[in-house]
């Protein structure tokens, strides 16, 4: 029994540095500064962003079926790799050049990620079928939590790493960071043995019992993994949307300061850490395809306020702290829903074809924000069209239906 502990500490520390891609706002000023050595505009520092979370997604299709035949450790192990590499090349000849940047933070970490992130998910789901939406919801909020710390190493703990040392040397510093900490907690996953279940435990439904284990190409052909996977490109698409342009939303168009920009920001990473561990928990409770209808349509009404409400500090933290806590939600409850949908047999590959979505929404959505403000100057249409695609993804989720 302490042995899954030990695994779901490894999950953590695997999540932490993987979240760092949440971090990239933190980065947008630095390099779109006018007087600075990059001079990006949106549009590139989006594509970037957009990179790393198609990477990201792709990668996952076969590292869900790698991990299912391997097992977590070996797939993990090299996903730490790769993300750590990628930001050494950055931060060491990536210089101010936009194309070796995209590829090496963008493609070659985003592939890191998508090779790391699966692994310690299918891991806890398996060692903790009696918890399960508590411990994979605690499992993701490494990510949103490492999202936070690295917001706050890159701008403000200790004066701001950006500051202090340049775009590139922190760049470097994260990369050596990610190395250690995802080979550590990769060596710590490993999956419990065929058919072990905890001593006492009797499954008693919900989202602890699936009728069926589906293969990946039989999930494919069902309605219900199209439904779901249509709700996780709008959801998980607006959300990134939010994350990407809400530090410059903050500072150039409502008129509030760096410090409570980025103070913002941290705070939202903290909440999607948060939310990941409270709709998992929700889940348990009321199933993973309610939660998602309710977690979305929560998510429209902050979308269609935002501009109502960003004029004040504490009003703008506010609706960056609900916008974490809700999209931080799609990670705990999109790998639930698969797993109540489809079972937990060959969660990984069907976990990995599901997340697919989460690239397509994460190239459309930062893009069309950051073409929103080259073209109008105003992220008021992005916001827009996030709130009416996230009313979308609940209407999907509420009428799913699993497969007989």
């Amino acid at each position: 029994m302490k042995r899954r502990w030990l695994v779901v500490i490894g999950a953590i520390l695997v999540q932490l540095s993987l979240g760092a891609i949440y971090a990239w706002g933190g980065f947008t000023k630095a390099l779109s500064d006018p007087n600075g050595p990059f001079r990006f505009n949106a549009t590139m520092t989006q594509a970037i962003f957009s990179a790393g979370l198609a990477s990201f997604a792709v990668t996952m299709i076969l590292a869900g079926r790698w991990q299912d035949r391997v097992g977590p450790r070996k797939v993990a192990l090299l996903g730490g790799i790769l993300l750590g590499l990628g930001y050494i090349l950055a931060g060491t000849i990536g210089g101010t050049s936009f194309v070796r940047l995209l590829v090496f933070i963008g493609i070659i970490g985003g592939i890191g990620i998508g090779l790391g992130y699966v692994c310690p998910i299918a891991a806890c789901v398996k060692w903790f079928p009696d918890l399960k939406g508590f411990v994979t919801g605690l499992a993701v909020a490494g990510f949103g939590a490492g999202a936070f710390i690295f917001v706050k190493l890159a701008n403000t703990w200790g004066g701001g790493l950006i500051s202090k040392y340049g775009v590139n040397n922190t760049f470097l510093i994260f990369g050596v960071i990610f190395l250690l900490s995802v080979v550590i907690g990769a060596l710590l996953l490993s999956n419990p043995p065929e058919g072990w279940v905890p001593e006492g435990w009797t499954p008693k439904g919900g989202v602890t019992k699936a009728a069926i284990d589906l293969t990946q190409g039989e999930v494919i052909k069902t309605s219900g993994f199209w439904f779901l996977w249509l709700a996780f490109v709008f959801s998980a698409g607006a959300g990134l949307m939010a994350i990407g342009v809400l530090r410059d939303f903050g500072e150039r168009e409502v008129g509030l300061t760096t410090a409570v920009a980025t103070s913002a920001l941290g705070l939202l990473a903290l909440f999607n850490g948060l939310g990941r561990i409270i709709w998992g928990s929700i889940a348990g409770k009321i199933g993973a395809k309610r939660s998602i209808g309710l977690m979305t349509l929560l998510q429209s009404l902050m979308m269609f306020l935002v501009f109502k409400l960003g004029g004040s500090a504490a009003l703008f933290t506010f609706a960056a702290c609900w916008f974490g806590f809700n999209f931080g939600g799609n990670f705990a409850l999109f790998p639930l829903a698969t797993a109540e949908f489809f079972g937990v047999k060959n969660l990984g590959a069907n976990y990995g074809a599901m997340f697919t979505s989460y690239g397509v929404g994460g190239i459309l959505m930062p893009i069309i924000a950051g073409r929103a403000w080259d073209l109008f100057g105003s992220y008021f249409y992005a916001f827009m069209i996030a709130g009416a695609i996230c009313v979308l993804a609940a209407i999907l989720a509420f009428t799913a239906k699993r497969p007989a």
